[in-house]
């Protein structure tokens, strides 16, 4: 038999590359889940999740030009999004081992898609086997490649993010954060910060794509504005967590403090588009100090899981979010158990959501019909007129009681679109 030669070779590559686009997306998202749930710390909360993704995407997009054109690794350039994660994950302590077998578990991931797609091509089993190896050189090709790059950009982050954060006082944070012991006094002297007294929690972050290096320092700034604008009583904790995050703790001493969250909100209305506050509730002493970052990250992962417009302050406190926390966990399991309470209340089209607006004001109220018109700046009649709609149909309250569809409705007004039930419901 006469051996495969490059013009027999590289146009059923192209074919291959050709329909892998076709399935790019889906390529790109399967991969993106199995990195995430496989990998340990690269699912620690959704915008890390986002960034994953993100990099997924790019690097299968750049394999699949690659294979289609039959470019020379030497001539690519890294993508932004596979630079930008690897970053990320330096600022984050993630370990370079993730990072490594991320890529290694891509590669496998991505030769499975192409040899679905080899083995329908229409030449001999003795040709699909050229092809595959051809891709498969190509692929170990890429992957050495983009391996060595990230690795050296996240060890250059790294040295620069340890050096430049204050490496014992965040380190005493992160042991206190995590659960190791630490001395009190301690901490106090390396920090300036007393831990026995109330504090609250403050998660701050920007949601711009790529944040510049100076932005913890923009942020640092405008908690030292929310402290002072709180009355407390002392000069908060600030760290940067990465580029685009920092923790902080508002001290206020022996008081327990009651915020004003009306003056915060208005504090924040002078906050740029892309940054986004989530406080915890006040608390004190070192288990305090734990908890109520625990309670801001919590009420900063509500945030995140909404994919609608959301206001860009939430507290842990705020009525809901402490539970709506829990169930944001596990997004798929919630999406389903709203659909099955609330039925075609979960749509996404004007009527459904004008329909829960009203119940959810209506629940919120205490069921008083006059402060929900209130609240929604409509009349008594309209919303007595929509609830009993909605109440007196047998289909919504036949297997759930007022409150199950409360809380489906609470999950409705924090998560907003992310909540309700898309297109892979409306088969079950």
């Amino acid at each position: 038999m006469t051996p495969a030669t490059d013009d027999d070779i590289l146009p059923l590559v192209a074919e291959t590359a050709r329909r892998l686009n076709e399935r790019e997306p889906e390529i790109a998202r399967t991969m993106s889940m199995l990195l995430a749930r496989e990998i340990s710390h690269l699912d620690e909360d959704r915008h890390l999740v986002e960034m994953l993704e993100a990099s997924v995407d790019a690097n299968v997009k750049t394999l699949i030009h690659v294979l289609a054109n039959h470019i020379p690794i030497e001539h690519l350039q890294p993508t932004t999004a596979a630079a930008e994660y690897a970053l990320r994950l330096a600022q984050r302590d993630i370990p370079a081992h993730s990072l490594v077998r991320a890529y290694h578990m891509g590669q496998n991931d991505f030769i499975e898609a192409c040899f679905t797609e080899v083995q329908r091509l229409d030449c001999s089993a003795e040709l699909k086997l050229e092809v595959l190896h051809h891709i498969s050189d190509v692929l170990y090709r890429y992957i050495d490649w983009i391996s060595l790059y990230v690795l050296d950009a996240y060890e250059k982050e790294k040295r620069r993010w340890i050096s430049s954060r204050g490496n014992l006082r965040s380190s005493l944070i992160h042991k206190i954060v995590a659960g190791q012991p630490v001395t009190p006094s301690v901490f106090e002297q390396e920090t300036g910060y007393r831990l026995d007294q109330y504090h609250v929690g403050v998660v701050v972050w920007s949601t711009a794509p790529a944040p510049d290096p100076e932005e913890p320092r923009r942020l640092e700034r405008f908690v030292l504005g929310l402290a002072a604008r709180c009355r407390c009583t002392g000069q908060p904790l600030v760290t940067a967590i990465d580029r685009s995050m920092v923790w902080a703790w508002l001290p206020f001493g022996a008081r327990q403090p009651a915020l004003d969250m009306g003056e915060i909100r208005d504090l924040t209305a002078g906050l740029a588009k892309n940054r986004r506050l989530a406080l915890g509730s006040p608390a004190h002493g070192l288990t305090g100090f734990r908890r109520t970052r625990e309670q801001a990250q919590s009420a900063r992962d509500v945030a995140l899981a909404s994919v609608g417009p959301a206001h860009p302050v939430v507290s842990f406190g705020d009525q809901g979010v402490a539970i709506v926390s829990l169930l944001a966990k596990d997004m798929d399991s919630t999406r389903r158990w709203v659909h099955e309470v609330l039925g075609p209340l979960a749509r996404g089209d004007d009527h459904a959501t004008e329909l829960r607006r009203t119940l959810h004001a209506f629940f919120s109220t205490g069921e008083n019909y006059g402060k929900a018109a209130e609240l929604l700046n409509v009349h008594r009649n309209t919303v007595k007129y929509r609830v009993s709609k909605v109440l007196d149909s047998p289909g919504l309250t036949a297997a759930h009681d007022r409150m199950d569809i409360a809380l489906a409705l609470q999950i409705c007004h924090f998560l907003g679109p992310a909540a309700l039930s898309g297109t892979e419901l409306g088969g079950q």
